[in-house]
């Protein structure tokens, strides 16, 4: 082969082992669509194969070329008009890439190392589709309206746009190169984003989440907008960031739960709600294997313990208004507290959905004061002692001490309290006692409420602290909506404590609410 005969005998030996003249491997060289060159120790071309006269079709034979130092090779063809455009800084010692461009705005990437013996070898590779794809992202990032950032494997800045930059407290120019940590470092040290954390504390939680495949996570900046911040590994071993700015909707959840905050019990707003409830069981019923379930609970639920109260009322005023005439003080005063029972019930269920709805979104908010736990036990045994006698039942608070103090949201502390001793008073057995008591174990302080009536199996414990279930349709057991244990447990849990039953067929009922005591 022509080319063959051309190379130094240094070469020719190299190649020959193990193809005999070293003729085939270099008519493989000479098939490959990228060039490549071989310069000798001293700096002149050993070797070239045939597709450096396609890149660079002005320079002269191969065999012409052979002791042609890189440059002057660079030079003949920029004078021939095959190179337009080269970089203003020369190959340093370690050869890092660098573009060329060519006649008809081809752009070839040339690379070089240098081997053990000397030698330099370089490739020469036409990247102009490459580079286009990579203008075309620049662009595309540029016009996003989201924050973009790529970085490399190394976790370096390589290219973002001026969304990106901004949120970063700095210029593009200043992000080349730089490190991911020490760009949120320097942008959360500068006062742009809202801290919920130490500084330190707050970049290392960031970073956990950069090192992770894909992580979503939400950025308050200082000016008040939120952003969903995305961030994800590329197949390069480099990560892609994105900012999206979701402030807007943040201010409308906050005054959608404004506004659910200000609904009243009226049968308009009830039959809104009974929507609503229906609307979330159709998306529960996507979201578990539990949801048909749930669905056919909720819907008895709703046709009967909103419906049923409703209908009460709406009858008796009905009644009222029909008879206004003819109707005594006494009956007046019966029909209105009945109308009074019913509206209590159904604005009660409602409340329990609604708060259970605002816990289960996240988005009830709790007001922690300091409580002494005894005093508001003996505060609701004053509240429920009528009722309670009216069943014949006594209340026992003196293993009540006053002194345990707990951090918790009145509200929901007494809204549990409430719920369990109405729970004691209704179940309980007629004739019989309820204990309460308030004691501190441990780490915790442990509020327990327990009654002598007829319990419940074991096996059901846990199954009555799901939505509208209830124990078996037995004595007393089968009244209500089946939401007040439920609500105990997610408050107890909210406040950072737990709710835990016990209870055996005929041996009584006891719910006990531990909750961390104040600091």
């Amino acid at each position: 082969m022509a080319v063959a005969k051309t190379q130094s005998a240094s070469l020719r030996d190299t190649l020959s082992r193990p193809a005999q003249d070293g003729t085939e491997l270099l008519a493989t060289l000479d098939a490959l669509r990228l060039a490549i060159t071989i310069f000798d120790s001293a700096g002149g071309l050993e070797y070239a194969n045939a597709h450096i006269r396609y890149l660079l079709p002005s320079l002269p034979p191969l065999d012409a070329l052979h002791g042609m130092p890189f440059e002057r090779l660079e030079q003949i063809a920029t004078a021939g008009g095959d190179i337009i455009a080269v970089p203003g800084i020369p190959f340093a010692e370690g050869y890092a890439a660098r573009d060329i461009t060519l006649r008809g705005g081809r752009i070839v990437e040339i690379k070089g190392r240098r081997a053990a013996d000397g030698r330099r070898v370089m490739v020469w590779q036409d990247v102009t589709a490459e580079r286009a794809q990579f203008a075309r992202l620049r662009e595309a990032v540029a016009l996003s309206a989201d924050a973009f950032a790529f970085f490399d494997a190394n976790d370096r800045f390589l290219l973002g746009n001026e969304l990106y930059a901004r949120l970063a407290s700095t210029t593009l120019e200043t992000l080349k190169g730089r490190s991911f940590e020490e760009i949120i470092h320097n942008a959360a040290g500068s006062g742009r984003v809202s801290l919920d954390l130490p500084l330190e504390d707050w970049v290392k939680r960031r970073m956990a989440g950069h090192r992770q495949p894909l992580h979503a996570s939400t950025i308050h900046i200082s000016e008040g907008a939120a952003y969903l911040v995305r961030d994800r590994a590329t197949p390069d071993g480099g990560r892609a960031v994105v900012f999206t700015d979701i402030t807007g909707q943040r201010r409308a959840e906050a005054a959608l739960a404004e506004q659910q905050d200000a609904l009243a019990a009226s049968r308009a707003q009830a039959e809104e709600q009974q929507n609503y409830l229906a609307d979330l069981t159709r998306r529960l019923d996507q979201a578990s294997a539990k949801a048909d379930s749930a669905k056919t609970t909720l819907l008895r639920t709703m046709s009967h313990e909103l419906k049923t109260p409703l209908n009460a009322i709406l009858g008796f005023s009905d009644l009222m208004t029909a008879m206004a005439g003819r109707l005594s003080p006494e009956q007046v005063r019966e029909y209105s507290a009945l109308i009074h029972q019913g509206g209590s019930s159904l604005l009660k269920i409602i409340n329990q959905i609604m708060d259970l709805t605002k816990i289960s979104a996240g988005r009830y908010e709790l007001r922690r004061i300091r409580l002494d736990a005894g005093s508001q036990l003996w505060l609701l045994k004053e509240e429920f002692e009528p009722r309670a006698a009216a069943r014949g039942i006594a209340i026992d608070a003196d293993a009540c001490p006053i002194g345990l103090i707990v951090e918790a949201d009145e509200t929901a502390f007494t809204t549990m309290m409430q719920n369990l001793l109405d729970n004691a008073v209704t179940f309980g057995r007629p004739g019989g006692i309820i204990r309460l008591s308030a004691t501190r174990e441990s780490a915790t302080i442990a509020l327990r409420i327990a009654d002598d009536g007829p319990g419940v199996a074991e096996a059901d414990l846990e199954r009555i602290l799901e939505p509208f279930e209830q124990a078996a349709a037995s004595g007393e057991h089968d009244k209500g909506a089946g939401l007040g244990l439920t609500l105990v447990k997610a408050f107890a849990e909210l406040e950072g404590g737990r709710l835990s039953l016990i209870s055996a067929p005929g041996e009584g009922f006891a719910a006990t609410v531990t909750l961390p005591p104040a600091s």
